[in-house]
């Protein structure tokens, strides 16, 4: 069923590609993600224990629809996740085994589509600043422990949220710039499917952005 879902996803954006091409003002980035994420329950008896490092990496396609307006959407790889201390412990299912835990890292890795409005200024010699905001929707393909031992019982497959951002882009030539930006995340609905405790986690993230736009 997941392999059906990502390969009409995958055909989707090749016939958005196929179909932008032929027409005037659009682009390609090519775009990489340092970033720090953490993990936000609802609940007063589990707390967040930390940031992770992680990234994410992809491609970004922009169709504009006035010189400096543009509809925004792309695919990702997203290597996140999140520390939790549950203050009572949980019954959790790592690797397979049904344990009772205190603290539980989660490594997460996601496909992402972000899809929003982004709006840019005219250029200042070599450099234009833009802005960012819109959703996202994520599928999980990948959940660990600090240990590397599976939580895919412990995670939920679809994550749905928002993003803002901004940065600048500095031309080298022609239509090709170099981008640098920020851009913070969240989400909306609970990524964590743990029946032993009644909670709402989301998924946050603060990205440094890195790209070459063609």
């Amino acid at each position: 069923m997941k392999i059906k879902f990502f390969s009409v996803v995958v055909f989707s954006l090749m016939m958005f590609n196929v179909y932008g091409q032929s027409e005037k003002g659009n682009r390609f980035s090519i775009l990489f993600s340092p970033q720090l994420s953490w993990m936000k329950s609802n609940h007063n008896a589990v707390n967040s224990n930390g940031n992770m490092f992680g990234y994410d990496f992809g491609f970004a396609y922009d169709h504009f629809f006035d010189k400096n307006y543009a509809f925004s959407t792309g695919i990702v790889i997203n290597t996140t996740g999140g520390k939790l201390t549950y203050r009572d412990g949980v019954k959790a299912d790592v690797g397979g085994e049904l344990i009772q835990v205190t603290d539980l890292d989660y490594k997460l890795k996601y496909v992402e589509i972000p899809f929003g409005l982004k709006l840019m200024t005219k250029n200042f010699r070599r450099i234009r600043y833009y802005t960012e905001m819109g959703m996202f929707m994520q599928f999980n393909i990948k959940a660990r422990n600090e240990n590397s031992k599976s939580l895919k019982e412990e995670v939920n497959f679809f994550d749905l949220g928002y993003h803002l951002g901004g940065g600048v882009e500095y031309s080298v030539g022609g239509d090709t710039y170099l981008l640098f930006g920020l851009k913070y995340s969240s989400g909306f609905v609970d990524v964590t499917d743990n029946n032993t405790i009644s909670d709402k986690t989301n998924l946050q993230r603060f990205e440094f952005r890195f790209g070459i736009v063609f």
